[in-house]
């Protein structure tokens, strides 16, 4: 059997662990004779699996009591328009940091049900940074305030957090969710498609506060609506069951095996410092975010050449480092290196990236 090294933004490599558990289970879960993949989602036994799978995203991540998990679908996109819709319901204004592609389209998504305002802005620097914030101009009776945590094309991070008063943080934490430590009673609300960090497409995770919800606009779609999915446990109509099984086998894989999220930060800023360590003394390569903002999980660089750039792509998925080719607006590359990439997949990376520079400088 051939592995390669896949450095995909999403969706991404799972840890093998859990793909060779999940093969083992495939047939028979739990000595029930069914895949999770057929079982009905009202049975017991997967009423196991959902609760288990909530109780151990509660343990790993420290979720405060007064906070609903909920297990979702549409992906992290959908809740460009959810958040709005439950959340723009006071002043019916909220304010907006556009970091990127994601952030831009949440904030396009939300002006069509009140009044969005962009109060920073990293656009004019490519996206390259994230953009420095002041407080004084922050809409003092917003909703909620908006930001993308981590940039997924761009590679940037917000390493301290708006301070935002009285008004609810709001953070699309996909691409860097269960990444490290995250103070989840900072926020008014987390959403994360599972595609990056958690498991497979099809799962969208929302982690609200539990004072936010039942507020939503009487135009809401009951399916839109945060207070149909938290009175019904998150199974209102049939969930995304195997998405939500397989996050179960990743959360458990993060307690049991990596031993939790501070170790896990530990590893990811290894891997993170091996690669941007040879960026940094590279005469070919370069990194193209701000320093001060770089990301843990998503990382681009470019060589200032085109076809040098996909030369190296093709150069390197021969070797089996698979799906380093940088998003489409962006161009150059990226290597998402997120939990399930082990070290030895970046160090494989720098030796080739060492390899293609004598070559090619």
């Amino acid at each position: 059997m051939k592995r390669v090294y896949n450095f995909s933004a999403g969706p991404s490599m799972l840890p093998e662990p859990v793909l060779r558990r999940a093969a083992d289970e495939m047939l028979d879960y739990g000595g029930s004779g069914q895949s999770v993949m057929e079982m009905s989602h009202r049975s017991k036994v997967f009423e196991g699996i959902i609760r288990s799978t909530e109780s151990l995203f509660r343990e790993v991540m420290r979720i405060p009591d007064g906070y609903k998990v909920l297990f979702l679908q549409g992906g992290a996109s959908s809740q460009f328009a959810m958040v709005p819709m439950n959340l723009m319901n006071g002043s019916r204004k909220a304010d907006y940091v556009l970091t990127g592609q994601w952030a831009t389209k949440a904030y396009k998504e939300a002006a069509r049900y009140g009044e969005a305002r962009v109060v920073a802005s990293s656009k004019e620097q490519n996206f390259t940074c994230i953009p420095k914030l002041d407080p004084a101009t922050f809409t003092k009776d917003a909703d909620y305030f908006h930001i993308c945590m981590n940039n997924t094309i761009y590679g940037t991070v917000y390493h301290e957090l708006p301070q935002t008063g009285g008004v609810p943080l709001v953070a699309d934490v996909s691409s860097c969710i269960l990444s490290r430590p995250l103070d989840v009673s900072g926020f008014g609300l987390l959403y994360a498609g599972a595609q990056k960090n958690m498991g497979p497409a099809g799962l969208t995770v929302v982690i609200v506060r539990g004072d936010l919800i039942g507020h939503a606009m009487d135009l809401t779609p009951t399916m839109f609506n945060y207070k149909t999915h938290a009175d019904s446990g998150s199974m209102y109509n049939t969930p995304p069951c195997y998405a939500i099984y397989i996050c179960g086998l990743v959360l458990d894989w993060l307690k049991n095996t990596v031993g939790g999220l501070e170790n896990m930060r530990k590893i990811n800023e290894k891997k993170a410092g091996i690669l941007y360590g040879f960026l940094d003394g590279s005469k070919l390569f370069r990194g193209t975010v701000a320093k001060e903002d770089r990301s843990l999980t998503n990382i681009p660089f470019v060589t200032g050449h085109k076809e040098l750039d996909a030369k190296f792509v093709a150069a390197a998925a021969e070797e089996g480092l698979v799906n380093l080719k940088g998003h489409r607006t962006v161009g150059g590359m990226r290597a998402s290196i997120y939990n399930a990439m082990p070290v030895e997949g970046v160090e494989r990376l720098v030796d080739f990236m060492g390899k293609f520079e004598k070559e090619n400088a």
